[in-house]
């Protein structure tokens, strides 16, 4: 490499190295921390009185890599007002209802369907995806060869034809991959037909029918694939082809899922559902931060080897210029890694490589095989962060982010379908209401929810002190991103905003995220002692006071000085510490739209006087759609939360720590609801996964095993890498049907059992906040007269239904069954029962 070349490469690692210090700070857990910005208006403060929102406001850090805070019930300091209000003969209480519903009839799972097998000859410009095929041209009957270094149409049986594979690059878009595993392209420079070695846009062809045949266009080239007089193939108009399907294609590099058996589906498509939810996971956070922290992507047309790179200023120094990585994994800029991932991912993913791919779609589709059935996908972003660090493609603006990262999300949606076979043929469906959820889940799919988790949302951010949105605009914009398809958001992240004050970071990293606090919003924290009489456990991250020693202060000051921020960090008194920040009106009215449109709101990262605030606006408005989506709320908030009809879906970490948070969380369930449980995985968001247990553990996970449906899970293989649950913890994503398994291994089946049980309450949630009444049956409030079923008039639709009458004490095949008071004063039970297509057929 000559010594220009090594400069241009090795210069964003000088750079980074200097200004990544702040980045890492703010970053620990990306997913920790929580925008500096205030609503100019009044608010409800930690103290109880009401403060003037301009005021400055603090937080906290904490290493996502600590068993004690990726394990904990709440990943936020609890502190005063944050006590956990549980009585103890309420917690058995509590955990006796979830074991009675525990022990419910449940609803039968079915195969889900098998696609249909693959025929002579493709039905449609969808259906070669991964299918081996010959190429016929019609303009002399040949089938297409290799040719020297082109080809030509000179054979006369497909036996004797180039068997192409056909790889989708998106729907109706090929590569077509030879015997020799040369890609058929056009030349570049001769303008010919040709075979590549690697793939490109000139050879990614897009497929059109016309009857019987088939069209081959580069439409960004301008020219198609033709034959000419001697039966070569030529770029020019374009010709007719005809496809046979044949045998002896090159082998497509690819990551394997080893989950054998039909996914399951329900037997109606709107019976109750069971699968696995995930309520927090960043899958399109390669484009967050300027699209050059992340390394990876969760897909790519080219294939996995285009997909599962590291990124460039890691390979430029051979893993050994990784300064964020390095930080966020050992709290060091130093440190080294293998850089390559496909084929040997010999350091990475791993639990804790907090930059690289965990989401790829083979492994996403392991855990859907696997029995995920419900994903919540946050669009991410912080643009103070992304402004800081030296290295970046995209937009620093976090709606300009959020856009891109929806758009993301439609065209990863356009891939799996086009590996799937056809436009909605995929198993990845991002819906937009309950109603088709269920639908999706009970054909076997996963329901995708689309969400947010930004610092900046709205562009309300505080400079000065003065608020940067307004409530027309903070309606308009939410209007924009429900139309994208958003339904789950959090008001906060990492800073302060005009929106809410935030719980922060704790720790070494604290007085940095500080620091870029006041960059964005022109004022530090407002962190202040607790009031008197708080609860244990209610309270926001503990700020840094000075640092514990000269060396930890020359590290991380003198990181700052390096920066030549012109300021110096404040040191806090001793905690517990509460934000001053609470919630602003310009928040009460953001929850409150919210509600209006049946979006869900996340109270997650807020301060305690936010989060008691906004939950307090929930109760106001009677609003049920309520998620905590990963541990960021505190003891105090989760018995309201459950107390709402809300749902609770706690970060996952490692699967000890997730069996004592769900024991805890079942003293919390409250009877009158359905209670299922989910995790929060927050992988990609720079949060750890869970660690492995070791493989002496007594209880280890062993394979094969079953998983939901009766699928049979085995260790997962990526290239020469094989994956097990014991030894590698969730180095992936495709890893949560093992974690699930290595759960049942310490709890029981009554785990998996309420896990499983997750989508369903995630769903009736949602129904609820669609303006759906409850259960009658858990809920006296919800009782409804008799007279009121059986009027149900037959051909009814399930919508309809529910709009009428409520939710159902349970959905079974395709009958619903109520709780009802007679003219008497009696309760009854009523079945209504609907046909295949979800009409209703009679009352009983």
């Amino acid at each position: 490499m000559s010594t220009s070349k090594r400069h241009r490469r090795f210069w964003p690692v000088s750079i980074a190295a200097g200004s990544i210090v702040i980045v890492m700070a703010t970053f620990p857990a990306y997913a920790d921390w929580s925008r500096q910005t205030h609503g100019s208006t009044n608010t409800v403060s930690a103290s109880g009185a009401v403060v003037d929102e301009s005021k400055p406001h603090d937080h906290d850090s904490h290493d996502h890599n600590d068993p004690a805070t990726k394990n904990a019930v709440s990943r936020t300091d609890a502190t005063a007002g944050t006590a956990d209000p549980t009585t103890t003969s309420e917690a058995a209480a509590n955990s006796l209802a979830v074991e009675a519903q525990r022990n419910e009839a449940d609803p039968t799972l079915v195969p889900s369907k098998a696609p249909a097998a693959r025929t002579f000859a493709p039905g449609d410009r969808y259906a070669m995806a991964g299918g081996c095929y010959g190429i016929r041209a019609v303009t002399n009957g040949k089938w297409v060869v290799r040719s020297g270094s082109g080809y030509a149409a000179t054979a006369e049986e497909v036996a004797a034809a180039e068997p192409f594979h056909f790889q989708g690059t998106d729907l109706g878009t090929y590569l077509l991959f030879g015997e020799d595993k040369t890609f058929l392209s056009k030349q570049p420079l001769v303008g010919g037909i040709g075979a590549s070695p690697t793939a490109g846009v000139d050879g990614d062809w897009t497929v059109t029918k016309t009857g019987s045949t088939f069209q081959f266009a580069l439409p960004s080239k301008d020219t198609a694939l033709a034959v000419d007089s001697d039966g070569a193939l030529v770029a020019g108009s374009a010709g007719q082809f005809v496809l046979q399907r044949t045998t002896g294609c090159g082998q497509w590099s690819e990551v394997e899922t080893n989950v054998t058996g039909s996914p399951h589906a329900g037997k109606s498509s709107f019976q109750e559902v069971r699968g696995y939810l995930d309520a927090h996971t960043h899958g399109m956070a390669f484009e967050f931060l300027g699209g050059k922290v992340h390394c990876g992507r969760p897909w790519h047309p080219y294939g996995v080897e285009a997909a599962l790179q590291d990124c460039d200023d890691h390979k430029a120094a051979d893993g050994n210029g990784a300064v964020l990585e390095n930080f966020l994994s050992n709290g060091q800029p130093t440190g080294s890694h293998d850089p390559v991932g496909w084929p040997t991912f010999k350091d990475w993913p791993a639990p804790d490589s907090l930059t690289h791919e965990g989401t790829y779609y083979k492994w996403l589709e392991r855990a859907w095989r696997g029995g995920q059935r419900l994903f919540v996908n946050l669009l991410v972003e912080n643009n103070k962060l992304c402004q800081i660090y030296p290295l970046k493609k995209n937009s620093c603006d976090d709606m300009d982010s959020i856009r891109l990262q929806a758009k993301d999300m439609r065209d990863f949606e356009r891939y799996i379908d086009a590996q799937s076979g056809g436009p909605g043929k995929g198993w990845y469906r991002i819906v937009t209401d309950p109603y088709q959820a269920r639908g999706v889940i009970n054909q076997g799919k996963m329901a995708v929810v689309m969400g947010i988790e930004t610092s900046v949302v709205f562009g309300c951010s505080m400079k000065a002190d003065v608020p940067q949105c307004s409530p027309a605009q903070i309606g308009s914009q939410l209007d924009e991103v429900h139309k994208l398809g958003v339904r789950q958001m959090e008001l906060v992240n990492k800073f302060d905003n005009a929106l809410s004050g935030v719980a922060g970071d704790e720790g070494g990293a604290s007085p940095l995220i500080n620091a870029a606090n006041f960059l964005e919003t022109g004022s530090f924290w407002d962190m202040r002692k607790c009031p008197a009489g708080n609860a244990e456990g209610v309270n926001d991250r503990t700020k840094s006071t000075a640092p514990s020693s000269g060396s930890e202060q020359d590290a991380l000051f003198g990181a700052i000085a390096k920066l030549n921020i012109p300021m110096k960090v404040p040191v806090y008194a001793s905690g517990p510490h509460c934000n001053e920040r609470g919630l602003t009106s310009l928040g009460d009215h953001t929850i409150q739209e919210m509600a209006k449109r049946k979006m869900i709101f996340d109270p997650d990262h807020m301060s305690v006087a936010a989060r008691k605030a906004s939950l307090d606006v929930a109760e106001r408005l009677n609003y049920p759609g309520i998620v905590s989506s990963h541990s960021w709320s505190t003891p105090d908030a989760y018995p309201r939360i459950y107390k709402a009809g809300g749902v609770i879906a706690p970060y996952a970490g490692d699967s000890k720590g997730f069996v004592d948070k769900w024991k805890k969380h079942l003293t919390w369930a409250d009877s009158r609801y359905y209670f299922g449980f989910g995790f929060g995985a927050d992988i990609n968001g720079l949060g750890a996964q869970g660690s492995p247990r070791g493989a002496d553990a007594a209880d280890k996970v062993t394979y094969p095993f079953k998983g939901i449906g009766g699928v049979t899970v085995d260790k997962q293989v990526s290239g020469q890498r094989v994956y097990d649950v014991n030894v590698d913890g969730v180095s992936h994503y495709g890893l949560y049907p093992d974690w699930i398994e290595d759960l049942r291994k310490q709890a029981g089946q009554d785990i998996v059992d309420d896990m499983a049980r997750g989508p369903e309450a995630y769903l009736q949630m949602w129904e609820r906040a669609e303006g759906v009444a409850n259960d009658g049956c858990r809920d006296a409030r919800a009782l409804k007269r008799d007279s009121v079923i059986k009027g149900i008039a037959k051909g009814s639709t399930v919508r309809m239904v529910l709009a009428k009458t409520g939710q159902p004490h349970s959905r079974l095949n395709t009958t619903f069954t109520y709780c009802a008071s007679s003219s008497e004063g009696r309760n009854v039970s009523l079945d209504v029962s609907f046909d295949k297509a979800g009409k209703v057929t009679g009352v009983s």
